[in-house]
């Protein structure tokens, strides 16, 4: 039997959800090739971040919200398809907002205006250091990119590592699989929104 995964403690946890906005996963999704695998995240997520809010782990949105009126930067491939749809997005923006089902009362959200990596550059890990977390919960999408470049960054960092398999997607779908057991296994422990759960529930 495999050891148990570290899941943290949940005073000193938060769940962050990566790019779970209107323009992502929405109807006006700029990636619908990522859309559509993902519609089945959007019930696990909601019912862990609910289970998260109840046990008092706080809930951070990590969104996109364009450059304002800048360049992206970055030479990546992907930039040349984002680049000329994200170019009108601010943080008023219809396609930044995160989906309703996930915005709860009390959840903060944490826009960024540049780069691939959520975590790189942003006020990401250094609000959740000075929430007192060591223990990152990290959701969303998508495993082919964004996910993989927090879970580097943040371990560099020191924090630990947690990712719920049901509350995560990538496209296409075999390869997601393959992505959560060969790259995030590597970077972060795997669970279930199941198991984080039980473990709140317990109070361990």
């Amino acid at each position: 039997m495999s050891p148990r995964p570290r899941l943290g403690e949940p005073t000193r946890t938060a769940v962050v959800v990566v790019e779970c906005q209107e323009g992502v996963l929405g109807t006006t999704s700029v990636l619908p090739d990522l859309a559509g695998p993902a519609e089945s995240l959007v019930g696990p997520l909601s019912e862990l971040l609910t289970f998260a809010r109840t046990a008092g782990v706080p809930v951070i949105h990590a969104t996109y919200a364009g450059p304002l009126g800048g360049t992206a930067m970055g030479t990546a491939p992907l930039w040349r398809a984002l680049a000329p749809v994200t170019d009108v997005w601010d943080d008023d923006h219809p396609g930044t907002r995160v989906l309703a089902a996930l915005l709860g009362e009390g959840d903060l959200v944490l826009p960024r205006h540049h780069g691939l990596n959520p975590a790189k550059g942003t006020e990401l890990l250094p609000v959740l250091r000075g929430k007192g977390v060591d223990t990152i919960i990290l959701t969303g999408v998508s495993v082919n990119l964004a996910l993989p470049l927090v879970a580097g960054e943040a371990t560099e960092e020191g924090f630990h590592v947690v990712v719920p398999r049901d509350a995560v997607a990538g496209t296409p779908t075999d390869y997601a699989e393959q992505a959560l057991r060969h790259t995030l296994g590597m970077l972060a422990a795997l669970t279930t929104v199941s198991d984080l759960r039980e473990h709140w529930q317990s109070g361990r």
